[in-house]
């Protein structure tokens, strides 16, 4: 009986394929501009569609991590630039040494401030076994 139900099905979707094709081949066979209006308009909505779905989809907390990630980035080249631009100019310029001081006082960044969390790190944790 499976075999039967299978059959039967892919035997009216293979008529609805044809009778589809066939309405197309009418359609623009009688009148071809009407047929030409109802494809763009067809194609216009679906773009307008898949953009508004894009823009809504976009806005997830993903889409967020991206841009932070591209920014970073964007920071970071600009960054590697300067500091390649700074040396190349400092190589080029024959400068008084009063100057070239005061441009590596104010290129560098003052060091970050960590402190160390003082902890048993060798006591292993007692864990509860299932």
């Amino acid at each position: 009986m499976a075999f039967l139900k299978n059959r039967t099905s892919s035997i009216i979707v293979g008529g609805l394929i044809i009778l589809a094709i066939l309405g197309i081949f009418n359609s623009i066979s009688s009148n071809p501009i009407n047929f030409l209006k109802g494809v763009a308009v067809f194609v216009l909505m679906s773009v307008v569609i898949y953009f508004v779905v894009r823009k809504l989809s976009n806005s997830g907390p993903q889409s967020k991590e991206q841009r932070a990630f591209l920014k970073a980035a964007k920071k970071s080249k600009k960054r590697l630039q300067q500091k390649n631009g700074v040396s190349q100019a400092k190589n080029s310029s024959h400068g008084t040494l009063t100057t070239l001081k005061k441009n590596i006082k104010t290129n560098k960044k003052p060091s970050a401030h960590l402190t160390v969390i003082e902890g048993k790190k060798s006591k292993k944790k007692n864990r509860a076994s299932l």
